[in-house]
């Protein structure tokens, strides 16, 4: 190739590159608006709660922050409400064995707070962070899911509770809880929480039908480690 021949390669090349990258920065502006919603007042007052208890300082959210502590970007649309709210204002309250301690965070900004994780758990983040593999969580890789194991997956039990190792720590582990309860104690836990655990911030699952209650309840009782000999 002649010296000639290579120099129009180069700048033929680089203008074609130069122009696909003009059009892909421009196509990626036309969408950043779209991947966010609306920043209102209270969201704003929310992020201002975030920085005034320094939550990034533990945990990460859009990927930034530290590891101590769970990510939060998508913690709003994982947990209820009124979770949130209990575990926020006094974290031991809703789970003895937490991390967190109790930072003296109001009512008003518990409020604010979570408004503000619920626009960052609205932004489209293109999948991350991923989900937990919770065919594995179940125990039953490769096998079909009953009633009970579909309804844990899709009420978002593993958001709270760890199964044979995956899930969420906010809430007790379930791996051997088939050996603590029995079915009664289950199903009217599921029906009412906080009759049975007095502070619970888990939701009432009275709205299932018996059929829904006796399958998630089943799976419960499945639940039982293997006694090592």
């Amino acid at each position: 190739m002649s010296n000639k021949a290579a120099r129009n390669l180069f700048i033929y090349g680089s203008l074609f590159f130069f122009v696909i990258f003009l059009a892909l920065t421009f196509d990626t502006m036309g969408k950043l608006d779209k991947r966010a919603p609306e920043i209102t007042e209270e969201v704003n007052a929310g992020k201002m709660v975030w920085h005034k208890y320094d939550c990034i300082g533990c945990h990460t959210i859009f990927g930034n922050g530290s590891y101590f502590a769970p990510d939060m970007t998508k913690t709003a649309e994982k947990k209820p409400k009124e979770y949130l709210k209990k575990f926020l204002m006094d974290p031991k309250a809703v789970n003895p064995q937490a991390s967190m301690p109790k930072l003296g965070i109001t009512s008003e900004e518990a409020d604010k707070l979570i408004a503000f994780l619920g626009w960052t758990s609205k932004v489209d983040t293109n999948g991350w962070p991923p989900k937990p593999i919770l065919a594995t969580a179940a125990g039953v890789a490769g096998r079909e899911l009953t009633g009970g194991q579909k309804l844990y997956q899709s009420l978002g039990c593993s958001n709270c509770h760890m199964v044979n190792g995956i899930g969420g720590t906010t809430a007790p582990e379930l791996t051997n809880v088939g050996s603590k309860r029995d079915k009664a104690w289950l199903t009217g836990h599921f029906k009412n929480p906080s009759a049975y655990v007095p502070n619970s911030a888990m939701p009432a699952f009275g709205n299932l039908s018996e059929k829904e209650l006796n399958d998630l309840t089943d799976y419960m009782l499945t639940l039982k480690q293997e006694v090592k000999k």
